[in-house]
């Protein structure tokens, strides 16, 4: 999270004491479809997070003079990508 955007509170928009006090009936379990061996042999587990790069990044430490920092953050967000990209571009 970026220290320049201010926190707000999220608002839900649901009663959350309405939904605490429900209590499930045996009527509403009626409802549900009965889980068949066809459903979990079709079932997919979706860890979530961000995809796979192809090209992945790795963390290293890096100590560099202080104006040369300064110089690549005066250039807005998205420095350490433009820094990396120049890097990537230098002949070897």
């Amino acid at each position: 999270m970026s220290a320049n955007k201010p926190v707000s509170a999220r608002k839900l928009g649901s009663d959350l004491k309405r939904v605490d006090a429900h209590v499930i009936q045996t009527q509403e379990y009626e409802d549900l479809p009965e889980l068949t061996d066809e459903m979990l042999i079709r079932a997919k587990v979706n860890k979530g997070g961000r995809p796979k790069l192809a090209n992945t990044r790795k963390l290293i430490s890096l100590r560099l003079p202080e104006e040369v920092i300064n110089k690549w953050r005066a250039t807005g967000p998205g420095w350490q990508t433009r820094m990396a990209k120049h890097l990537e571009d230098l002949p070897q």
